[in-house]
């Protein structure tokens, strides 16, 4: 059989990596196609390398069918997550499997050149620790904190990350690997990887939260990530809570970031320190991660700290739950390894502060997939268009129809 129309293939294979392992006779039922189409079908499809037959399954009456499974490991994807202070890469199969992983801690608001350099460092070493040796990448996915407007995908907000003039210059990272790029915000890319791997799968209306050093939300309205007419959507760091408050990055002030975020809680920690001399946070660096670990410790100063970004945050919360009446909120970054310190004085405020039956459809929960989320989402991104447009997958993977 001569190679059948593309959007026949595509669809084809975009049902055997839901399905994992299936049988000709059960995408024939699927697809209501004859066997003989779905045979040739299938026939172009393994001279892909994207999937291969791995032998008989269960016999339903006569000869036992050979399953087609989708090869996960076929290539991979290198997932960024460049936050305002770190870079974390993952890289992962085609299934969402975190292969290898590294991060470091960077200015990256303030160093645009290190930064880049530093997310070539750590996406060379998790190719050269891959478990299989040489790796086929499939793409690149980055994400950002900051805004991505949808008609300028490589473009950041000058506001959020002055020292950038609005310009990633990740087309290095494009030549460097020789693979496409893909960037959206981070909080976008939590979402994603909620939706598709973590607690989010089969929910179609939720949000993710990510608290770190700034505070960002992705949606997933009707099974996908809102982005808005301009990318904006989900800055809920910066919802103006107190208009008298501390200025903030975005040239606001009060906003929710400045109250809730990881640079704030470091400024607070330091000026009530006098009153809490016996404090674990005394004479140490202070960091989030340490006001975390001295919370979950049941120090006082930083349960403190702790209760009041969970008030400021469960106000916010509970105008999103009464606006966009999602059936789950779930917190990621660093604040959400707090698990229940952090979720029930969430929870008291929002109860307070919400209509009763917006309240009663949520859930609010943290992240099932921890530390990694937005790296995974990044390469999720990648996947998601892929799957979408087989093409992008490598020519030699993918050949054309003729």
């Amino acid at each position: 059989m001569r190679n059948p129309p593309r959007p026949l293939a595509d669809s084809m294979l975009r049902l055997i990596w839901k399905e994992q392992r299936i049988s000709r006779a059960e995408i024939a039922r699927h697809t209501e196609l004859a066997r003989s189409t779905v045979s040739g079908v299938v026939g172009t499809l393994l001279r892909t390398g994207l999937v291969a037959e791995v032998g008989p399954g269960v016999s339903s009456g006569g000869r036992r069918p050979i399953m087609i499974e989708f090869q996960d490991g076929a290539h991979s994807i290198l997932g960024v997550d460049m936050g305002a202070n770190h870079v974390a890469v993952a890289l992962t199969d085609l299934r969402g499997h975190v292969l290898t992983w590294h991060k470091r801690n960077h200015g990256v608001r303030e160093d645009p050149g290190g930064t880049r350099a530093l997310i070539a460092e750590l996406c060379d070493a998790c190719l050269a620790d891959a478990p299989a040796g040489d790796v086929s990448l499939l793409g690149i996915g980055v994400g950002v904190p900051s805004p991505v407007h949808p008609g300028e995908p490589g473009r950041l907000s000058p506001a959020v990350l002055p020292a950038w003039e609005g310009r990633t210059g990740f087309e290095v990272l494009e030549k460097r690997y020789r693979a496409p790029l893909f960037m959206d915000n981070d909080a976008n890319l939590g979402a994603l990887a909620e939706r598709w791997w973590g607690a989010g799968r089969g929910i179609p209306d939720f949000a993710y939260v990510k608290v770190s050093t700034g505070v960002g939300s992705g949606h997933v309205v009707g099974g996908e990530i809102y982005r808005g007419a301009t990318g904006v959507a989900g800055e809920i760091g910066h919802m103006a809570i107190d208009p008298h408050g501390d200025p903030c990055i975005c040239g606001l002030r009060g906003c929710l970031a400045t109250l809730v975020g990881g640079v704030a809680l470091v400024a607070r920690a330091r000026k009530r320190l006098a009153d809490h001399p016996d404090s674990l946070l005394a004479g140490t660096e202070i960091s989030l991660d340490s006001i975390e670990d001295a919370a979950l410790a049941g120090d006082a100063l930083a349960l403190e700290l702790v209760r009041e970004a969970a008030g400021h945050l469960g106000v916010a919360l509970a105008g999103m739950l009464n606006l966009l009446n999602p059936s789950m909120v779930i917190l990621g970054g660093g604040l959400s390894r707090l698990g229940e310190v952090l979720l029930e004085p969430i929870r008291e405020t929002v109860r307070r502060h919400s209509l009763v039956s917006s309240l009663a459809a949520s859930e609010i929960r943290t992240s099932e997939l921890g530390p990694r989320t937005v790296a995974v989402g990044a390469a999720t991104l990648v996947l998601e268009a892929a799957l979408a447009d087989p093409r992008i997958f490598p020519s030699q993977a993918h050949p054309e129809p003729r």
